[in-house]
């Protein structure tokens, strides 16, 4: 099964890191986005890191597993190496604890299981600036930062 793409799109891929220690939904979202964008997988931030310096991401999406095994400052960290990477964060629920805490740390937003084509897609286009967010949700964010 090949996932459909919109010509416009695809001479703009942008680099994607996906930092997951499931090989599964590391797979799953790999396939979901590279036919949009250049992307790695890859199962540990230290190969991310060593990825980092061949060339920058321009999202990183991060297994809640990473986050709890080296705690929030993990934000910071990939902050500081991959500089201007944002990062998108896979947990099982955007109302999780640990999410909401990443938010506050420095994700850039939340994706939550169980993962489909349509929502990580959208996710990570919103995030790279190739879409917009919905009105409803642009209206909600700006009455959100007055």
């Amino acid at each position: 099964m090949k996932p459909s793409v919109e010509s416009s799109r695809t001479q703009e891929k942008k680099y994607i890191f996906v930092v997951e220690t499931d090989e599964v939904v590391r797979s799953a979202l790999q396939f979901m986005l590279r036919s949009e964008n250049e992307t790695c997988g890859l199962a540990s931030l230290e190969q991310a890191y060593a990825k980092g310096r061949e060339w920058t991401p321009d999202l990183v999406l991060l297994g809640a597993a990473i986050v709890q095994a080296h705690g929030l400052h993990v934000l910071g960290d990939i902050a500081a190496h991959l500089r201007g990477a944002k990062i998108l964060l896979v947990a099982d629920s955007p109302d999780d604890p640990l999410a909401q805490a990443c938010l506050a740390c420095g994700a850039h937003d939340v994706l939550g299981k169980p993962i489909a084509v349509k929502s990580v897609r959208s996710k990570v286009d919103v995030l790279l600036v190739r879409r917009k967010l919905p009105v409803a949700t642009s209206d909600v964010l700006a009455t959100a930062l007055r």
